[in-house]
């Protein structure tokens, strides 16, 4: 049961939510600066997620250990990982963007669950 109700699992689950909500912002163009996001983009994307393991998480809880925020470390994880690619540095600041933590927090225990 580890990769679903564990610290680590918590973590890559809110990574994920984090970026299919960012996914959502550009693809249905719910901002005024968004345009679609392109496969090769959604690709580096996905393979944020894919390739998530306790290293990664490790690093949020680094992250956390300053912010003593579980959700803002996610958060500063992902642009940390977004400086990587242009389009998606020049869009970082769109993460969580309209979200509380409790959004975050909400959707990733339901996913836990569900799966």
């Amino acid at each position: 049961l580890r990769p679903y109700f564990s610290e680590f699992a918590l973590v890559k689950y809110r990574v994920l939510v984090e970026i299919r909500w960012f996914e959502t912002l550009f693809n249905e163009k719910i901002i005024d600066e968004a345009e679609g996001i392109s496969e090769e983009t959604k690709a580096i994307l996905d393979k944020i997620i894919s390739e998530f393991t306790v290293e990664e998480a490790e690093k949020v809880k680094e992250i956390e250990n300053t912010t003593n925020h579980d959700v803002k470390a996610v958060e500063y994880y992902l642009k940390n990982k977004f400086d990587e690619n242009e389009f998606l540095k020049k869009r970082k600041e769109f993460l969580h963007f309209t979200c509380t933590s409790e959004d975050i927090n909400n959707l990733s225990y339901a996913m836990m669950i569900n799966e």
